[in-house]
């Protein structure tokens, strides 16, 4: 099993931190609002473990909010009307409908427009309403329960069930399991299933799930970062129905004057907006746990010269006036035995770009970068 399979954090961020020396720091962000306590039964954490494990959902629908405050530096204007700048930052709301395991919907609802992808059967669509064009391919007959999600949140979970699958993949003895305080959201009583490293060099704090009591579905995700006790990242129902929904809502309508482009079938890789480096002959894995350290190369570089930071690859998505010196140049110089470059850091990962070429990214203080940078 892969670094990025069963630790969820770097899942989610690493695919990420090529884009984020474009983004602008984040306004501060508030929690969802909090209820009075319920009063439940007793439950152990393994109890809540199989829970969300024997859980079976005929329908749901629901309006899910989204929020970051990654605490990234301020880099705004080197990229003008770059849309990455809305990616990991600020608050994004999203409706979502399911109807088992072949009938998924999930609209994203910003101020760029509203983005839909729909599984129907095979028939997958991806629809963006601002250039009113639409995407159809057919899906293999082994393709599952594939689980789309919106590409503008491809480097972060777009639901709590989403969150959750990831984050159970990190249960191994680096991690304490234990259970929270129980808690409403969206008018459902919740237990809270609260998992921490037990490796401090990690700058995740903690990740809490709280589980529907009676239909033992997440309906909160939060990650919280060393040294705060506000979510760094959260992802929550602010309203939620069981009932299975409409079968209306899985048929994707054309909107006049759409342009649709017929994709060939292909078989499913892996579940949508899952980067895996690991996967890449150019990216290794130092260390295991929390504390890993993903360590890849800037194109254009190589070990006996220093990159040529405007030949470099941009991140997608960045367009044309990508300028990466700039970029570099407005992070923080950092030195030491392991050589010289640039360090970006957030509330929950770092990222050291070398004079030499490399990069190095993990949910770890720089410290830990610097080590691994060593060896």
């Amino acid at each position: 099993m892969s670094v990025l399979r069963s630790r969820p954090v770097l899942r989610w961020l690493v695919p990420a931190t090529a884009a984020v020396a474009v983004i602008g720091g984040g306004a501060a962000i508030g929690t969802f609002a909090a209820e009075a306590e319920p009063s439940l039964p007793p439950r152990t954490a393994a109890q809540l473990l199989v829970d969300l494990q024997t859980s079976r959902l005929e329908g749901l629908s629901g309006t899910v909010v989204q929020r970051a405050d990654l605490g990234l530096p301020s880099l705004v204007g080197l990229v003008p009307g770059n849309e990455l700048t809305t990616l990991l930052t600020g608050t994004h709301t999203l409706r979502v409908w399911y109807s088992g395991p072949d009938k998924q919907r999930v609209a994203l609802m910003d101020t760029l427009g509203e983005q839909d992808i729909i599984r129907n059967g095979q028939d997958l669509w991806t629809w963006q309403s601002r250039s009113n064009t639409a995407t159809h391919r057919t899906l293999g007959g082994d393709a599952g329960a594939w689980k789309p999600a919106p590409e503008p949140a491809a480097s972060l979970p777009s639901t709590p069930q989403q969150a959750a699958d990831l984050a159970l993949n990190a249960i191994d003895p680096s991690t304490e399991v234990s259970v929270g305080r129980s808690a409403t959201v969206a008018g459902q009583d919740a237990y809270e299933l609260v998992l921490q490293p037990r490796d401090q060099a990690s700058l995740v704090h903690q990740l809490r799930i709280a589980i529907d009591a009676k239909q033992h579905v997440p309906l909160r995700f939060e990650v919280l970062a060393k040294g705060s006790d506000r979510p760094a990242f959260e992802v929550a129902f602010t309203q939620v129905d069981y009932r299975r929904p409409d079968a209306d809502q899985f048929r994707f309508n054309p909107p006049p004057g759409v342009t649709v482009d017929e994709e060939k079938a292909e078989r499913p890789t892996g579940k949508p907006g899952h980067v895996e480096p690991a996967g890449d002959p150019q990216v290794r894995a130092v260390g295991d746990g929390w504390t890993t350290v993903l360590v890849g190369r800037l194109d254009g570089a190589d070990a006996d010269r220093k990159p040529a930071p405007k030949q470099a690859t941009p991140p997608a998505g960045a367009g044309p006036d990508l300028d990466m010196s700039k970029l570099l140049g407005g992070l923080p110089a950092v030195s030491g035995d392991w050589g010289s470059g640039r360090l970006l850091t957030s509330k929950l990962f770092s990222v050291l770009l070398t004079d030499d070429g490399r990069v190095l990214a993990g949910a770890v203080t720089p410290e830990r970068l610097y080590e691994a940078a060593r060896g």
